[in-house]
Formats: C-alpha cells, structure tokens, sequence
C-alpha cells in the first residue's frame, strides 16, 4: 500500500534535454505542478516531454514555449499527469531555465 509522498523535483540552468523526475519502480506518481522561470536576459523557448517507458513513447506537454526574461511558465497548474513507474518527466530550453515540479509519490 502506498505512502503518499509527497516531493519537490527541481533542475537548474536547463539548456540540454534533462530528466528532473522519474517515477520509482512499482510506484505511481502524480505529477501536480510544474514552474519554469527563464533566469536569462533574453526570450527563451522552453519544451517539456513525458517518457512513458512502458509504452515506448515521448510526448510533449508543451513545446518550444516562449518564456521572457525574468518571467515564468507554469507547465502544470490544476490538471494533473498520471507518471507509472519510470515515466520520466524532461526539459530543454534554448537558453538556462531553472524548474521545480510537485509530485505526489507512490499513491494508491
């Protein structure tokens, strides 16, 4: 039975595909909210995929979105993503975003 954890998966200075978050083994996890703040100087484009690893699949959430400098982008605000174990959760960005994501871990 599942604890129902919850956790902050966070990545700096993105520019590159980078996996924040992947679902533990033999758990479901919830992805709640995910923020990305531009910490450059200029208009950043900023992606963000899901890896379904039993599916053999990657889907976009949002792709190539225009961040301006010194702003924000809340990828997931009121909806929620179902992650099954090793879902992976990635972002790339065309110039350095830091994120943070809230997850609810290993629910039932």
């Amino acid at each position: 039975m599942g604890t129902n954890t919850f956790k902050n998966a966070q990545g700096t200075n993105i520019t590159s595909v980078t996996s924040i978050y992947t679902a533990p083994s033999l758990k479901t996890s919830i992805l709640l909210e995910l923020d990305i703040a531009n910490t450059t100087t200029a208009v950043v484009e900023t992606s963000v995929q899901v890896t379904d690893t039993s599916a053999s699949s990657t889907s976009y959430l949002v792709k190539n979105a225009p961040i301006p400098s010194g702003s924000a982008l809340q990828v997931i605000s009121g909806q929620k993503v179902i992650l099954e174990a090793g879902d992976i959760v990635k972002v790339t960005s065309s110039g350095a975003v830091d994120c943070v994501a809230s997850i609810l871990e290993d629910v039932n």
